[in-house]
């Protein structure tokens, strides 16, 4: 990793003493009006460039761009108004500004990285002619880092023995924070194979599955088996599955756990989020299996404190041989990290995942980077022998074929809608009356998951929708209401990102900011009561996008897809996969629905996982 030099950037006026959030934004809103911006971003500016947010951009207009939604037009539409004939499109603060906006926004997508020639079209694109002097500065910044790469050539068949020249290495630009996860992510995998060692041999292993099977009273296929042997020798393995697999990925943490238990090493569980947990727990009692083992969700595994502080780590890793992660699609790079640093030398990694899921809803591509790096060991499990209308579906959109079949306990039902306003009608129309009228599954338990967050059909819409009918009340605490089913959007002490439950107030307690009155928490699936570290975690969750649900699973779901939705195959296979006993689909996108299942089969994203796994 190297970063090219480069003349200082010209220094604004010092730093703003720590002042309080709200003299913070009083200064920051002081700062947007001279520059003509609007005053309602001077919260994000905050939150974005800390407490002296106000003294920065007055120094630096296009830190604006640190604001998500804030345009490289309207930041110099700022600068010109800040600065003057000063504001030049070469100053090298807007072209640091730009390089790190243009990783945010890939980011965004999903990307960990950009190649050099990539970042610096798209910089000439905005404008940069000194695009050099820009990615300097960007580099002296901190907030973006470079990293080398060299790609190893296939040896020619005539190869004499001399190697030749170095080949120019490849050249990535990434965040700080991205870049060196999944550098941290791709060694410690590496770690973790290079240490391990069997658990017990293979015919051990079978005769432990075996004798499971019999206490189970259950007929555990002959892949899963095969898996499980793979799991006990192996350090790191991905197991792939599909969305009628649920029985052998039961019987396959169950057999794992006496695995585990034979060889007294230990097992650990988890999954995405609190309510997949809980679905796993479900399941594992009802085999009988060993109730030593019990699932959590990964915040919990990892002991997650605050935004990016985790309890779990190197210095005070899982105390378990075998850990085992369900529904690893939903792993990021960062999460996948953490996961990682907190597996001890010698401990075996276990992931289930679904490969046509749809990525993390934060950057990375893990298990597909994996699968693709042929790094580690790979088994497939078995689908149910009779899977049933709910997987037959997924199946067919997982083929690109997005037909409709035959589901006579009306387990799918698919719903038109010719409008978006008819489709949000639909969707509220199914969650408060029709399923748990016609299919006695109550309102708490069916969770809508759409495509969009805007629009009339979209998340925004629907929660409001929702809310009317199932909670009205004044939004007392940021718009929300105890009561409420509510979305955690970011990780906090005991919940993760995805995680859906229900807001409870605690009066006499001890509010977000340290101060005695109202308490909020959450209450998890499993009955886990989660105090929230930051109300700004909380967001309506009648409703979710499908990156949202992503990781989640519910009885009941009814995935909306609204005109102007741009399907893709996995974003679909996403939705439909998050229910466990009846789907409805509410489809107002017309042929292009079925179109983009047919034609978008993949979400292709940018990351340098494979080359860091390849390196090691």
């Amino acid at each position: 990793m190297s970063a090219t030099s480069g003349s200082e950037v010209p220094p604004g006026p010092p730093q703003e003493a720590a002042t309080s959030g709200e003299d913070a934004a009083d200064r920051a809103r002081a700062a947007l009006e001279r520059m003509g911006a609007p005053a309602e971003l001077a919260g994000p500016l905050v939150a974005a460039l800390g407490p002296g947010a106000g003294a920065e951009v007055s120094a630096d207009p296009w830190r604006l761009l640190a604001v998500s939604g804030v345009t490289p037009e309207q930041a110099d539409y700022c600068a010109r108004r800040a600065l003057g004939e000063d504001a030049s499109p070469d100053d090298r603060r807007r072209g640091r500004a730009l390089a790190a906006h243009l990783l945010r926004r890939a980011a965004r997508e999903g990307h960990t990285a950009l190649e050099e020639q990539r970042l610096t079209a798209a910089l000439r694109s905005a404008g940069v002619r000194s695009v050099d002097a820009a990615l300097t500065a960007a580099l002296e910044e901190g907030d973006v880092m470079l990293f080398e790469m060299f790609d190893e050539p296939d040896e020619p068949e005539d190869f004499d023995g001399d190697p030749g020249e170095m080949p120019d290495p490849d050249r990535w630009y990434a965040l700080a924070r991205l870049g060196q996860g999944e550098q941290a992510l791709g060694e410690g995998l590496n770690r973790l194979s290079a240490a391990s060692e069997p658990i017990m041999d293979s015919a051990t292993a079978a005769e432990t599955v075996d004798a499971a099977a019999q206490r189970m009273g259950a007929a555990v296929d002959p892949r899963t088996t095969a898996a499980l042997v793979t799991v006990a020798l192996r350090g790191i393995c991905v197991l792939e599955h599909g969305a009628g697999s649920d029985t052998a990925i039961a019987h396959t943490l169950a057999c794992a756990a006496a695995i585990a238990a034979e060889s007294e090493v230990g097992m650990a569980l988890a999954a995405p989020t609190a309510q997949a947990a809980a679905e796993l727990d479900d399941a594992l009692s009802g085999l009988g299996a060993d109730p030593g083992v019990r699932a959590v969700s990964l915040a919990a595994l990892l002991e997650t404190r605050a935004p990016g502080t985790r309890g779990r780590g190197a210095e005070n890793p899982i105390e378990a041989g075998l850990v085992v992660v369900a529904g690893a699609m939903w792993l990021d790079v960062e999460h996948a990290a953490a996961l990682v640093e907190a597996c001890a030398d010698g401990t075996h990694l276990v992931l289930l995942a679904d490969p046509a899921q749809a990525p993390s809803a934060a950057p990375g591509s893990v298990v597909a980077d994996l699968l693709t790096s042929r790094t580690v060991h790979v088994a497939t499990l078995p689908q149910d022998a009779d899977a049933g209308p709910l997987a037959r579906t997924a199946a067919q959109v997982a083929a690109g074929e997005p037909e409709e079949v035959g589901s006579p306990g009306r387990e799918v039902v698919f719903v038109p809608a010719d409008s978006a306003s008819a489709a949000a009608h639909r969707a509220v129309q199914l969650i408060t009356d029709s399923i748990p009228r016609a299919l006695e599954i109550p309102p708490e338990q069916v969770q809508i998951v759409t495509a969009m967050r805007g629009g009339e059909a979209g998340a925004d819409a629907l929660n409001t929708a929702c809310k009317e009918h199932f909670n009205p009340g004044p939004g007392a605490h940021g718009g929300l209401d105890a009561g409420d089913r509510v979305l955690l959007s970011a990780d906090g002490p005991g919940y993760a990102a995805g995680d859906v439950g229900f807001l409870r107030v605690q009066e006499g307690g001890t509010d977000a900011g340290g101060g005695s009155g109202s308490a909020l928490a959450v209450e998890l699936p499993g009955g886990a009561l989660c105090p929230v570290a930051d109300s700004a975690h909380l967001r309506p969750g009648w409703a979710v996008t499908v990156a949202a649900a992503h990781g989640g699973r519910w009885p009941a779901v009814v995935a909306v897809f609204p005109p102007e939705t741009r399907a893709s195959r996995p974003q679909v296979y996403t939705a439909l996969t998050a229910a466990r006993r009846h789907l409805s689909v509410v489809q107002a996108a017309g042929s292009t629905w079925a179109q983009g299942v047919r034609d978008n089969a993949a979400l292709p994203r940018t990351t340098r996982l494979v080359q860091v796994l390849r390196e090691g």
